[in-house]
């Protein structure tokens, strides 16, 4: 039965994942690359905006896949004093904390996007918009929602330890 919605899920969160990857290499040979040119004399123009902007991109976009790969850091100590029970509750009562979290940051993103674009809000050097990165965040935040409820279903169904 969550054959098909979990292998969308972990492969939209890989796809974004790889996004966020290759936001990271282009970032790293942008910065080098102005360094250098900097130190001749030639700076690239906007470098700072799109590292910021590809920033947002990297972290956004990988959380996702970091939460399905369980990359973050738990309080071990704590749950290995509660029962089995009570471990699933305390997990269930964390992603259903997270979930509320993510859909109000999700849905906040969609209002400031949306602002940003009605407005026309661009960078100050090279007039990059704003509103593409933000809604692409506010996807990956609902996207996270969905890995905590796919999450919840795994550790009620003895799947997740």
């Amino acid at each position: 039965m969550m054959v098909g919605p979990s292998y969308m899920l972990r492969f939209i969160s890989r796809l974004l994942n790889s996004i966020a990857s290759i936001a990271l290499t282009f970032m790293m040979f942008l910065t080098v690359a102005d360094v250098l040119l900097r130190a001749g004399g030639h700076p690239i123009i906007g470098t700072y905006e799109i590292v910021a902007l590809l920033l947002a991109l990297v972290i956004g976009f990988g959380i996702p896949q970091v939460s399905l790969d369980r990359g973050h850091v738990y309080m071990e100590f704590l749950l290995e004093k509660l029962s089995k029970r009570g471990r699933k509750v305390m997990h269930t009562f964390t992603r259903v904390l997270c979930l509320i979290l993510f859909a109000f940051i999700g849905y906040n993103l969609l209002s400031v996007g949306a602002a940003y674009k009605v407005s026309g809000e661009v960078t100050a050097t090279i007039k990059l918009p704003f509103y593409p990165v933000v809604y692409g965040i506010a996807v990956c935040c609902f996207l996270e929602c969905c890995v905590f409820i796919f999450e919840i279903i795994r550790i009620w169904r003895g799947q997740y330890e």
